[in-house]
């Protein structure tokens, strides 16, 4: 994806309007993002996708005024991030004061090959993310065979990702809970032959919700493979639910889900490690994303993770 990269100069340049409110808020301004960055909050960009596309740099200068600490990023091509190499991209965040944590990263179906997969986990380790995450499997390959498949594909992405320090993760929706041909693939193939020294699990809350399962019961199953977790909340209670819609997706304590009482039990037991905040509809209820995600880190930091 190409995408628009606004100049430098421009972005550093301060208006010389309110200057003097601004100089007496911004202390203020500065201690209240600083307290919500020790919370560790994370933001998949995903959440803000047409903002980062139009802007790079003043999206993020927003997502850090917010208090955000951790990105986890979604455009990787041709060996750069949002049109960025590695060390630049990384230091663009550090001025900030946030990290690149993790990377959605498509491994297609087709299978991959070593040489790929290689160049795929030199570039996340120049930018110095923990987690590569496959995010998405597209429709046609939701069978069982082709599950199995890619699987056994990902072991071999996770074996080489671990050789230059990087975790392999997967990335939930809803449709891996669908029984087929008498299994659920989640429990019966993602979680059995996924090897857990190798891929570690991105529990997507909503998503799991939707398809009727609870996702405390999750983690007492499995302990431990669920290292990263995606916060994002349903407007309505749903029975279970297995095609990908996700109308009812708003902002984190804005809906059902219990997410304070998923957190104090589980944490622990599930082996999470790192959270992202998600917003596929890029906070369409609200009419802008950002308004969308201020809510989620307000709602995190206030209620739900203290």
């Amino acid at each position: 994806m190409q995408q628009k990269i606004i100049n430098r100069r421009e972005f550093l340049k301060l208006s010389a309007a309110g200057t003097l409110g601004l100089l007496t808020l911004n202390p203020l301004l500065q201690a209240c993002q600083s307290d919500k960055k020790r919370f560790g909050v994370g933001l998949q960009l995903y959440s803000i996708r047409d903002a980062m596309e139009k802007d790079v740099l003043g999206s993020l200068k927003k997502v850090s005024d917010l208090g955000y600490k951790y990105m986890e990023l979604a455009d990787y091509s041709n060996g750069k991030f949002y049109g960025y190499k590695p060390l630049e991209f990384k230091k663009i965040l550090a001025d900030m004061g946030m990290e690149a944590l993790s990377s959605h990263t498509q491994v297609e179906a087709e299978g991959i090959t070593l040489d790929n997969a290689k160049a795929m986990a030199d570039d996340h380790a120049a930018l110095g993310v923990k987690y590569c995450v496959q995010p998405w499997i597209n429709d046609e390959d939701r069978t069982i065979e082709k599950y199995k498949t890619m699987i056994a594909d990902w072991n071999e992405v996770g074996r080489i990702m671990k050789s230059v320090g990087i975790q392999f993760a997967y990335h939930n929706h809803n449709f891996e809970f669908l029984p087929t041909d008498g299994i659920i693939p989640y429990y019966d193939i993602f979680m059995k032959e996924m090897d857990a020294a190798l891929i570690t699990m991105e529990i997507d809350l909503y998503w799991v919700t939707k398809a009727g399962h609870d996702p405390i019961e999750i983690f007492k199953k499995y302990p431990g493979r669920f290292k990263l977790w995606h916060f994002k909340d349903q407007t309505r209670p749903s029975t279970p639910i297995y095609e990908v819609e996700k109308e009812d997706i708003t902002s984190v304590g804005a809906g059902h889900i219990d997410f304070k009482k998923i957190y104090t039990s589980s944490k622990e037991i599930s082996g999470m490690q790192h959270f992202f905040v998600e917003d596929d509809n890029q906070g369409e209820n609200y009419g802008d994303a950002f308004v969308g995600i201020e809510t989620s880190i307000n709602n995190l930091t206030g209620k739900i993770l203290v």
